[in-house]
């Protein structure tokens, strides 16, 4: 059953997150429509929801989805310029916003469980950088993708980090100085989703990718993904030693010995998480 996460803003934010579990299966489901604008409310909301994440056995999979026509629009700009009224301009709680949302994006790649991006629609901004920063996309055939920040005078140096990373470099570059918007085979092209579905299967491909998902052992998904970005940001030499010293380890742990042994058996392992 979907829960709707509490917020302490009760009348400002009830319902902007909606939250259900199911087969090891937490779906987070963006519920702000018509831009599911990543507010603070919204933003503090999902960084809650992973930090209970990260301790909860029951989770094995997390999927960041979204109701309405946008995946999200990125920061919530009438909630920022409504601060250009403070004392300082604003500075503290644009700080406030844009390091909030750098947060999210580090706690979805230090999360020791796999996270999937289900997009249908627009992600513009810090909502591509959402997507970006998930270790897994699919969207739908009609969605859409963009860091149009230039276009604004705000050069989208944020969502650059995440998209940066996923993209190719001079795709990425492309996305950033145009501020123009790519469709779904594009997106796929730059790196930036996985697969692209017809709108009526994107719950049901998203959701059959992640019960395989959670059908492995999650202490062997934890040690892959850390080790994962750990070399991503290495040179070649210091990544195999990085990698080397991972597989051994992983090889002493209960779980790949099960593993070894019942495909040398020919048998279903039963994973024990140790």
């Amino acid at each position: 059953m979907a829960e709707i996460v509490s917020f302490p803003d009760a009348d400002r934010a009830v319902g902007l997150l909606v939250r259900s579990l199911r087969h090891g299966v937490l779906r987070l489901v963006l519920n702000d429509p018509p831009a599911n604008a990543l507010s603070i409310a919204l933003l503090e909301a999902l960084v809650a929801e992973l930090e209970k994440a990260a301790s909860d056995a029951d989770v094995r999979v997390v999927v960041i989805a979204s109701t309405g026509n946008v995946f999200s629009a990125g920061h919530d700009l009438k909630e920022m310029t409504a601060h250009r009224a403070d004392e300082d301009q604003g500075a503290a709680f644009f700080e406030r916003s844009f390091r909030l949302c750098a947060d999210l994006m580090l706690k979805i790649a230090h999360l020791p469980k796999p996270v999937i991006a289900e997009v249908d629609g627009l992600a513009t901004a810090a909502g591509c950088q959402l997507v970006a920063s998930c270790d897994l996309a699919i969207c739908t055939d009609s969605s859409t993708f963009c860091t149009p920040g230039v276009n604004i005078g705000l050069f989208c140096s944020t969502p650059m980090v995440a998209v940066s990373r996923a993209a190719h470099r001079k795709q990425a570059m492309e996305m950033l100085l145009t501020g123009e918007t790519i469709d779904a085979s594009t997106a796929k092209d730059f790196g930036l989703v996985n697969r692209i579905v017809p709108k009526q299967y994107l719950a049901q491909v998203v959701a059959k990718y992640a019960a395989v998902i959670a059908g492995k052992s999650p202490l062997i998904l934890k040690i892959g993904k850390e080790a994962f970005y750990q070399q991503l940001e290495l040179p070649a030499e210091a990544a195999y030693d990085c990698a080397v010293r991972v597989m051994v380890e992983n090889m002493l742990v209960r779980d790949a010995q099960e593993g070894i042994g019942a495909f040398l058996s020919k048998r279903k392992p039963e994973w024990k998480g140790e």
